[in-house]
């Protein structure tokens, strides 16, 4: 695991576990959006607390399979912002659109990183249950789409239908504009990128591959093969970004 979902898997177990163990925390924690007013960190601490079992299984598979190459393509800070900006997207939009209800979960989260995910590589194979094969784009358009449907109509009671909206909106909103300011950086440093110094590619030629984590080591060798193959001018911003990331670390 990469570090910001090692620290978010943690602390959403360890959480788990205290609830169990002390069950008043889940009152003391959970989102009531009516209470908001008079309980302001409800917004954050909701998201990583859980009903059940089962309900934290699926999200922490969530995270474990989609967090790591996110993490990697966005760095750390970038991650854990869209993940609790997911969390809080999916609380204000429950807050908006169903005052009353109790939500405790980080699923508005983990929706906002699969969002993340499918912005980046939209085709990837995902199979639900192990069995049906669905592409990452079609699985948050058909995850956002059921959201709308049961907020709506109040199919699946029980399920924070506008918490998961709210995580996918905010996840791909965050990542829009990322990439938006990687273009507008990437447009005012256009003369800069025409030239890197010879310096700077030996830099990032010489990262010790060994001593990444398997998820960096994979992109910076796509990275680096990129950059042999077609130049350093062939590189976008985000990617230059990472091997300075990596050459420094």
């Amino acid at each position: 695991m990469t570090p910001w979902v090692l620290l978010l898997f943690t602390a959403n177990v360890a959480l788990f576990v205290a609830s169990y163990v002390a069950p008043q925390i889940i009152g003391a924690l959970a989102l009531i959006p009516a209470l908001v007013p008079e309980r302001p960190w409800t917004l954050v601490t909701y998201a990583f607390l859980h009903s059940g079992p089962v309900h934290l299984l699926f999200n922490m598979l969530g995270l474990y399979f989609f967090g790591p190459r996110l993490e990697a393509r966005l760095g750390g800070r970038h991650f854990a912002i869209l993940y609790f900006l997911s969390g809080l997207g999916g609380a204000v939009l429950t807050f908006v659109l169903a005052r009353y209800s109790l939500v405790v979960g980080a699923s508005g989260a983990i929706l906002g990183v699969l969002a993340g995910y499918a912005r980046y590589w939209p085709d990837d194979r995902i199979y639900i249950w192990g069995i049906l094969p669905v592409s990452a784009r079609m699985m948050v358009l058909g995850l956002a789409a059921l959201s709308i449907f049961s907020g709506v109509t109040g199919a699946g009671a029980g399920v924070a239908h506008f918490a998961h909206l709210g995580g996918i909106l905010a996840g791909w909103l965050y990542v829009v504009w990322l990439d938006r300011r990687h273009a507008v950086a990437g447009a005012s440093a256009a003369a800069r990128r025409l030239f890197t110094s010879r310096q700077t590619v030996e830099r990032w030629q010489s990262i010790r591959l060994d001593r990444l984590h398997e998820v960096n080591r994979a992109e910076a060798e796509r990275v680096l093969a990129k950059l042999r193959e077609s130049g350093p001018t062939s590189l976008t911003p985000a990617e230059r970004e990472f091997l300075d990331r990596m050459a420094s670390a």
